[in-house]
């Protein structure tokens, strides 16, 4: 369950506080578990900030508060601040629109950019995919989906364009036009150096701010003419 700390302070010393965040961040880099942070003030009250912290889980926040730069940073922050900084700790019962942002990484790092590394972070060790042309469960797990989108990255240049995107629950539904060229081997066929285009929906279910289970519909048939599989 995605965790959020919420740092209610005073401080007249804003860009020294800044600073001591951004250099936090750059001490802590790659062993932070942090994975979004945001600040607001007061239109009120100059003086009055909210640090919004967010953790994937209660648990990885406390590995978080045992780096020995925390508690550094901790006495620094309060130097600054006017009196003593507020803490309120949330468990995260409903997000859709950090959902909606788990489900984007899947085309816009892992699928677009082949950034294969972003899986283990936004991907279930469990996970299930109900894909269509995956009658075998082969896109089951991380290394499944490893597995899928290389494959789909070896035949074609692509790009999705995200037409609509709905998320309610745990669940997010995005529909998308897609674009390719043919480069390499698709299901026994050589590359054709065609453009091809086609268009579907996923739907993803999210637990724990990863993605658990998928299910992907699209023009399967359309795409199999455009390459000559099928007769037009």
């Amino acid at each position: 369950m995605t965790f959020v700390q919420v740092i209610d302070y005073e401080t007249k010393r804003f860009d020294e506080m800044n600073a001591l965040i951004d250099r936090y961040a750059e001490q802590t880099s790659g062993r932070r578990t942090v994975t979004h942070t945001m600040i607001g003030r007061d239109r009120d009250a100059q003086t009055h900030y909210v640090d919004l912290v967010e953790f994937p889980s209660y648990e990885e926040a406390m590995r978080n508060s045992h780096l020995p730069e925390t508690d550094r940073m901790f006495q620094e922050m309060v130097a600054l601040c006017e009196g003593m900084p507020k803490f309120m700790n949330l468990d995260v019962v409903r997000d859709e629109y950090l959902n909606k942002l788990v489900a984007n990484r899947v085309f816009d790092e892992i699928a677009e950019k082949g950034n294969f590394d972003v899986i283990e972070e936004c991907v279930a060790a469990g996970f299930v995919t109900h894909d269509m042309m995956d009658t075998q469960g082969r896109g089951n797990g991380r290394d499944g989906m490893r597995r899928t989108i290389g494959m789909w990255r070896d035949a074609f240049d692509f790009s999705f364009e995200k037409t609509h995107q709905i998320a309610e629950g745990d669940c997010v539904t995005t529909l998308w036009n897609w674009k390719g060229t043919h480069k390499g081997e698709f299901m026994g066929v050589a590359p054709t150096g065609k453009e091809v285009s086609m268009s579907g929906c996923m739907t993803c279910r999210i637990e724990n701010g990863q993605i658990a289970e998928d299910w992907w519909y699209y023009d399967a048939p359309g795409l199999m003419r455009q390459l000559g599989m099928m007769p037009g």
